[in-house]
């Protein structure tokens, strides 16, 4: 299901402070991708203005019925367990729209867990599980679980042994994201106090950036997307869950040929083959010029706009 490209309401009204009714399962939705989805936006009182939902009495609203959970392996950890707010934040990413608007929609406890790390790509450190090796643009490439015997020598492909290889293989990084959601999960009231049950409802996924460097990721990306959310659903027994993913903000729908073009496009087509998949091209949401690679000049606004983007066309497919 496509998006329209045009920016999301920025009306929504104020949180009303209440909590949720936990009688109700707490409806999980799983953040991933690289950079993307980490906290880049530069926060400043610019924002009050911008998105009045997101101010109260001159300083930030909070909203009492959406936990924000960020985990990040092999870095920081655990690092946002708390209601949903900008209060005391230098920085925000895309949780916070996507908060806000799940939260006002609906009536259930919601929880956006975040579970991922910069700098990888879904044809190698994200691969799925199950994914064979594979050729494209005249690269053989590795499937799931397979590496290089080093390096310096990339022209080869093994089966991943620890201390005689790379010491990475293709989808270690999908294993360790996948891994750390489901720790949050298993111990679901540490990180929704008072709740006792769960079902994640769905995926939002928004990268590429890696992938475009590569002739090989970008040409198998639609392919990859497809395993991506079929093991997911299965990883978090989900085969119901929503999949909403953003294209790369630089990257103009006419644009065909390049690298992020090719991504873009392989996620509307991806996107069009169900209606449980959802797109949101998200140019015209960028508050200035700016691009994936550069973290969006660190625009706040951008990542806001892309958040709230993301979580109607979530609200879209569950309604």
């Amino acid at each position: 299901m496509l998006a329209s490209p045009t920016l999301p309401a920025q009306d929504l009204p104020a949180p009303d402070g209440k909590s949720a009714d936990l009688s109700k399962p707490v409806q999980v939705f799983l953040v991933m991708g690289q950079s993307n989805t980490l906290e880049m936006g530069k926060v400043s009182d610019e924002l009050k203005t911008a998105y009045p939902f997101l101010a109260t009495d001159g300083g930030w609203s909070t909203r009492q019925d959406v936990r924000n959970v960020s985990v990040m392996v092999g870095r920081k950890g655990v690092y946002r367990n708390e209601w949903l707010t900008v209060e005391g934040k230098g920085k925000i990413g895309i949780e916070v729209g996507i908060g806000h608007q799940l939260g006002h929609a609906l009536d259930a406890p919601v929880m956006v867990l975040k579970s991922s790390i910069g700098n990888r790509s879904l044809g190698w450190d994200l691969l799925p599980p199950g994914t064979p090796r594979y050729s494209a643009e005249g690269i053989e490439c590795p499937g799931y679980g397979e590496t290089y015997p080093s390096k310096k020598d990339m022209s080869k492909i093994v089966p991943y042994k620890e201390g005689e290889t790379l010491g990475w293989y293709a989808g270690k990084q999908y294993d360790d994201d996948v891994a750390n959601a489901k720790k949050i999960l298993e111990d679901l009231g540490t990180y929704y106090p008072g709740a006792t049950k769960y079902e994640v409802a769905g995926i939002i996924w928004w990268q590429g950036d890696k992938d475009m460097r590569n002739k090989a990721h970008a040409a198998m990306y639609e392919e990859n997307l497809g395993r991506l959310l079929k093991a997911l659903r299965k990883d978090f027994n989900a085969p119901k869950a929503k999949f909403v993913c953003a294209s790369l903000g630089q990257t103009d729908e006419s644009d065909e040929e390049s690298g992020h073009g090719k991504i873009l496009h392989a996620m509307k087509s991806f996107a069009a083959s169900s209606d449980d998949i959802g797109f949101v091209y998200s140019k015209p949401l960028l508050d200035a010029p700016s691009s994936s690679s550069g973290h969006y000049g660190g625009n706040a606004k951008t990542y806001m706009n892309v958040g709230l983007a993301l979580g109607a066309k979530m609200v879209e497919l569950i309604k």
